[in-house]
């Protein structure tokens, strides 16, 4: 039976929109991993083209249909693929692909050596116009970090609190998460770990403690890394603290080119 393909009429409000699509769509990806070589996580989709003045509406099973073709086989390599099959099969003129997941390395506390899983969220944002490539690389680190203030005027300890320091670049050439995740960690009072014991929590709030660091120093330290890194042509650093002894957060954020 022929059905109508409501989509494809005429709206009655001729007006382009940039992106209608899909979003929250959970599907498996693969994610290269710098020690085992492929990691498999899950990702949360959007997707999203461009549609035309004159067509009502997109075809929301297409984009679910594209990424079906792919399977697992979901990385960051055959991202400019799969936006440009949802480009000619939308008929569109860009196309857009934003994932959020989840990343697991394993950490060793630092004293005793204990492996433990540390997750971090990660992201990939993609777009796809007139064959250029548009990729963003991003992740969100937890940290800890020891106010500098606190530590100047306080007569018996100083403050601190977790932090997330969230890093996006663009770049010429391949760049770990594990790198980005490095940068962001080093940039803080210390790394936040998933297992501790005695001697590793005492090493780590004293490390922190010789290592001050507002959030202005957080940004400030990740982007002077970033910077070495030539192939980098842009980047965002953000760092919000989780205050300890106030009701708000700290923030800070940075962008290159300055």
């Amino acid at each position: 039976m022929q059905l109508p393909d409501i989509q494809n009429l005429i709206p009655e409000e001729k007006i382009p929109i940039e992106k209608v699509g899909i979003k929250n769509l959970r599907y498996p990806i693969k994610v290269f991993d710098r020690e085992k070589g492929m990691q498999a996580t899950v990702g949360e989709f959007n997707l999203y083209v461009d549609l035309p003045s004159h067509f009502k509406g997109t075809h929301m099973s297409r984009f679910i249909e594209v990424l079906n073709e792919f399977k697992e086989e979901i990385h960051i390599k055959n991202i400019r693929e799969i936006l440009k099959k949802l480009k000619k099969r939308l008929n569109a003129k860009s196309a857009h692909l934003e994932v959020y997941f989840p990343y697991f390395l394993e950490k060793k506390a630092p004293v005793t050596g204990i492996p433990s899983l540390m997750e971090y969220q990660a992201f990939m944002l993609a777009t796809l116009q007139n064959m250029k490539l548009d990729l963003l690389l991003g992740v969100k680190v937890p940290v800890m970090t020891l106010c500098p203030c606190s530590k100047s005027v306080s007569k018996y300890s100083a403050h601190n609190q977790r932090g997330i320091v969230t890093i996006a670049v663009r770049s010429s050439g391949f760049i770990w998460l594990e790198e980005l995740i490095e940068i962001a960690e080093e940039a803080a009072s210390s790394p936040v770990y998933p297992l501790l014991k005695r001697l590793d929590e005492k090493y780590v709030t004293e490390k922190a403690y010789e290592n001050p660091k507002f959030v202005e120093d957080v940004v400030r330290s990740a982007a002077v890394k970033l910077l070495e890194r030539k192939e980098i042509s842009w980047f965002t650093v953000e760092a919000e603290n989780m205050e300890s002894i106030h009701g708000h957060n700290a923030y800070a954020c940075l962008h290159y080119p300055f």
